[in-house]
């Protein structure tokens, strides 16, 4: 459904760019308790018995073929955004530190950068950051409704004041030439800011959402630099919006008027009913667009000229990630947070639950997903009261950047930063019978997939993926095909399935993942299920 003249205002206005004012009123200090004991770090911003948790639980820097992790020096720092620059180096801010920090890959070293602005004892989500040309970090911060500039070259900060209300909450963040956006997540509104570097003045333009009480999540440029975003209710749907920029600004410097009529500058787009909390959002070379699903272990694809949403899937969480030790959890889920594109046309996403930095090829329909090492049992049902399941848990993986063949990422309860190198060879290829089948409303067919090894990996564990979108389709294993097996050099398994369509499938064109999975990654083709 495409929606023209949603009831939105622009709001223009200035405010000022400056060193900070006022931070150290706008947070008490840190409760002074006899009873804690102090370290002397930023550890000390939490309850002993919460230092585990938000810190670290205690484990060193791990590494798999595809993953390597650094330990931050520093204790306790929360890292969050992250972003690279144009010689490699990680940038990334520190939440409980209001640090911004480098890692140099070369010399493998951090140099953090302390922030003199920022208050004892305080702590900010900061989840949006980027790079400019001029060698300037900026970032949002959620406590302090505040963009920040940090300068590479002299190792200043700057505060800028984010125009907001109670209830703001700026997050994701692009440097776009002299305009920086930014979604305000609760503020329920999208902020352009005109940077000019000449002038301490800053600009904005805020555009409100169409719905009361809904939030503004992550917002992506198109080729025409139309952004697109969405605005949705909490488990109850919304809409994914795309404002002409360059055609409203054009208009409003011919009329000479201050604003005017948006109704051939906005349209909206009903999101499929399945899509309830859509948070990351980017493009694919081919033009279409991507949004994840922080609360399913779904993402979708829209197409801007048929306007169809088809909905994919990734695998189901390793065990290790969420225990289940009480065994209460009967579908654990990904919960894929934010994606981008990379320059060789794929999609990098992170998924929170499963641990996971993840790869997907649009044009190969394909998806690797790699498990990070370093778990924290304090975010997982670990403990059952009687034994603690062994590296189970979450790292709690909420930003990512791509360099080149790097990801690099945040681990944001484990105080580490790590990369996966998506050029190292994968061990298994997956050769799907065909991209896609064809099926009526009670129908199944057989189908085959084969898991070919890549090179001498000895004996390989491997266990079987099937994913699907939707309960009215459904995978089985038929004939002799197991879901855990060993795969040995120069010796291919097939796996054979039965993929059918209940009664009550509705028609149109569905997503099936099938793969396998070790330790360190896992490999999966999407299937092409068309119900006719």
């Amino acid at each position: 459904m495409n929606k023209k003249g949603l009831l939105v205002v622009f709001f223009f206005g200035g405010i000022m760019l400056t060193s900070g004012f006022g931070l150290s009123s706008m947070i008490a200090p840190a409760d002074d308790d006899s009873d804690v004991t102090l370290t002397g770090t930023p550890a000390d911003n939490f309850p002993e018995d919460q230092r585990t948790t938000f810190c670290s639980s205690g484990s060193d820097a791990k590494s798999t073929k595809y993953v390597q992790e650094y330990l931050i020096p520093t204790e306790c720092s929360n890292p969050l955004a992250i972003v690279s620059d144009y010689d490699g180096n990680a940038w990334f801010a520190q939440t409980n530190t209001g640090n911004i920090a480098k890692f140099d890959p070369i010399t493998e070293t951090f140099t953090e950068y302390d922030n003199p602005i920022w208050p004892d004892g305080a702590r900010s989500m900061m989840w949006g950051i980027d790079y400019a040309p001029d060698g300037s970090i900026w970032f949002t911060d959620e406590t302090y409704d505040s963009v920040w500039k940090f300068s590479s070259i002299t190792e200043e900060y700057d505060r800028l004041s984010y125009p907001s209300d109670d209830n703001s909450l700026p997050q994701k963040l692009i440097v776009d030439g002299s305009q920086i956006i930014i979604n305000d997540f609760t503020g329920n509104k999208l902020t352009i800011l005109n940077i000019n570097l000449s002038d301490e003045e800053v600009n904005y333009l805020s555009i409100p959402s169409a719905l009361d009480d809904s939030v503004t999540a992550d917002f992506a440029l198109d080729a025409n630099n139309d952004i697109w975003y969405t605005n949705w209710l909490y488990q109850q749907g919304g809409f994914l919006v795309k404002f002409n920029q360059d055609g409203y600004l054009d208009a409003v410097s011919k009329s000479g008027e201050q604003f005017l009529p948006l109704v051939d500058f906005i349209n909206a787009y009903a999101l499929p009913v399945q899509l309830l909390t859509p948070n990351g959002i980017t493009f694919s070379d081919d033009g279409l667009l991507w949004i994840v699903d922080t609360t399913s272990s779904s993402f979708f694809s829209f197409d801007p000229l048929s306007e169809e949403f088809i909905q994919y899937v990734t695998a189901d969480p390793i065990l290790e990630t969420y225990g289940n030790q009480t065994g209460i959890i009967t579908s654990p889920i990904s919960r894929p947070y934010w994606i981008e594109n990379n320059d060789q046309g794929q999609l990098v996403f992170n998924e929170q639950t499963a641990n996971n930095i993840s790869v997907m090829d649009p044009g190969k329909q394909s998806l690797v997903e790699y498990h990070v090492p370093s778990k924290n049992p304090n975010w997982g049902d670990c403990d059952n009261g009687v034994s603690v399941l062994e590296n189970c848990g979450i790292a709690q993986i909420f930003d990512f950047t791509i360099s080149g063949d790097k990801i690099w990422f945040t681990e944001w309860v484990e105080n580490k930063i790590g990369v996966v190198d998506t050029a190292v060879p994968l061990p298994v290829e997956i050769q799907l019978e065909s991209d896609q089948i064809k099926l009526s409303p009670g129908d199944s067919a057989n189908f085959h997939f084969i898991i070919s090894p890549q090179f001498n990996n000895g004996n390989l564990g491997l266990s079987s993926i099937v994913s699907t979108t939707h309960d009215f389709l459904n995978v089985n294993f038929i004939h002799d095909s197991v879901e855990t097996f060993q795969l040995e050099y120069d010796e291919p398994v097939p796996l054979h399935v039965d993929v059918s369509a209940s009664d009550d499938a509705l028609p149109g064109t569905y997503k099936i993942l099938l793969g396998v999975e070790s330790d360190d990654v896992a490999i999966s083709k999407f299937l092409t299920v068309i119900i006719e």
